[in-house]
């Protein structure tokens, strides 16, 4: 059975990524903060020097010559000349035209000024006066604007452009960047008022930010080019910070560890004791240091275990010699002395005593035989300490699994569970649970093959026509191999 594993994502992965992530954040956070702010500053000056131009404009300009204006430009007899000056492309229609109605000189006064208002405004690409409409109205009409724009332009109504629509431009106060036919435009207007407080038209203030705009574009791409060198600058020196400080020193615990095998028969070097130069004096030398002092402690007790084991055993022999007596009386002992629980004789008394029993009155019992699988295997290659460790291992599950039962081990690799009261009621759903139990540590290919606990396992019930024990027994064993083979066509037969 093939054991899945899940996929490993390293310490030292986990720091490199969150190191990336957190310098990429700073660094793309602190370029936008820093080009926001620089974009913001730069808007705000545009802004204030277009809405103070257009508002200083306004306040030159005669609000009651230009309400006279606005009324004769409106007018049907004016909107049909200018349709005509147009077509002929002359001006002096509607030089000839104001000249009659009284307006010319005041008209002619106000675009000289517009126009030199342009010329020491370096800065200000447009600035023109608008007969400007309600907010619902969808057309304003020019009244005045620079000498590049014809005289017949008087009265001409253009479009209202859409980001002004259902604006009332007398009560804008805040400047516009946009971007449309003529470009980036920073737009501000300022109501001229006349002699009664009301608006008569407004001054418009048309600021070029073309060049603002490629600046900016090029700003944010010294910003990105930036960034993407302090990016790697400081990437590379915490990567190699956090390689020297914490991820060499981790790699070199790991392999070490890796090579402990811990012998009361070794010294620390021969088990592999973990030896690493760590200089540091955190919280990594720390750690070090407990799995040494750890590591060091298990073999001291491991040897001080072999020792306590080795006195047992002289004592056991000096007893066995000064004591026939004692001797004897341990021979018939009836518990096992490696696992602890009965051994062959005391399970030969107890069917004994079982056969008595059957004589006089049926009894509900059952018998579960329970083989090893691959203690040889383990005693040829890793020895007889490791197999007394298996066969511990497989009767500890036995005894968890049969908690009310007595078990017996009836040979080297063999045990047997007599099986009465809430066991016997329970006897199939506890014998599957242990094969599953079984399975389940098998399964586990990351531990030593001394503790990948395995065992065939075979269950027989009393029937009426068994007379005796041995009945019971034999079919419990013909069970247990016929297990054994499933278990040997699955994962082999050693030699």
């Amino acid at each position: 059975m093939e054991r899945k594993e899940r996929m490993r994502f390293s310490v030292k992965a986990k720091m490199y990524v969150f190191v990336i992530i957190t310098v990429l954040a700073v660094a793309a956070g602190t370029s936008a903060v820093a080009f926001r702010v620089e974009a913001d500053q730069i808007d705000r000056y545009y802004k204030q020097n277009t809405a103070d131009n257009a508002r200083n404009f306004a306040s030159f300009v005669d609000g009651d010559f230009l309400a006279e204006l606005k009324e004769a430009a409106a007018s049907d007899e004016f909107q049909a000349l200018r349709v005509k000056a147009e077509e002929e492309e002359d001006e002096k229609l509607i030089e000839d035209w104001l000249t009659e109605k009284g307006l010319w000189e005041r008209y002619a006064q106000t675009r000289a000024m517009l126009n030199q208002y342009l010329e020491n405004m370096d800065q200000i690409k447009y600035l023109y006066i608008v007969a400007h409409g309600d907010a619902d109205s969808e057309y304003d009409m020019y009244l005045i604007d620079d000498y590049e724009n014809p005289l017949y332009e008087t009265g001409y109504y253009e479009e209202r452009e859409e980001e002004f629509l259902e604006t009332d431009l007398t009560k804008m106060i805040e400047p516009q960047i946009s971007h449309g036919d003529w470009g980036w435009l920073c737009s501000s207007f300022a109501p001229v008022f006349g002699s009664d407080g009301n608006a008569v038209c407004i001054v418009g203030c048309d600021v070029g930010m073309d060049d603002v705009v490629a600046e900016r574009g090029r700003l944010l791409l010294y910003l990105f080019i930036g960034t993407l060198i302090f990016v790697t600058i400081v990437l590379t020196g915490a990567m190699l910070f956090i390689n020297e400080v914490v991820v060499k020193p981790l790699d070199a615990m790991t392999r070490e560890m890796k090579k402990f095998r811990p012998s009361d028969q070794l010294s620390h070097e021969e088990a592999g004791v973990i030896n690493v130069s760590i200089k540091s004096n955190d919280e990594i030398s720390e750690i070090y240091q407990g799995i040494r002092t750890m590591q060091i402690n298990t073999l001291n007790y491991l040897r001080d275990l072999s020792t306590l084991q080795k006195d047992k055993i002289k004592a056991e022999i000096d007893i066995k010699n000064k004591d026939k007596e004692i001797d004897k009386l341990n021979v018939e002992t009836y518990k096992d002395a490696l696992t602890g629980v009965g051994n062959k004789a005391a399970y030969v008394k107890m069917a004994e005593e079982l056969n008595r029993k059957l004589k006089n009155a049926p009894l509900e019992f059952a018998i579960v035989m329970v083989d090893m699988n691959n203690l040889k295997q383990i005693n040829d290659e890793h020895g007889h300490k490791a197999g007394d460790q298996y066969i511990k291992g497989c009767c500890h599950l036995i005894c968890e699994a049969f908690k009310h039962s007595p078990i017996y081990r009836i040979g080297g690799d063999e045990f047997v569970a007599l099986l009465q009261g809430p066991d016997y009621d329970k006897r199939k759903e506890i014998t599957e649970a242990l094969k599953g139990e079984y399975a389940k540590s098998f399964a586990r290919e990351e531990l030593d093959p001394w503790l990948r606990y395995s065992a065939a396992v075979g269950l027989a019930e009393h029937a009426s026509d068994d007379a005796t024990v041995e009945f019971v027994f034999k079919r419990a064993d013909k069970a247990m191999y016929e297990d054994k083979e499933k278990f040997k066509a699955e994962h082999g037969r050693y030699r």
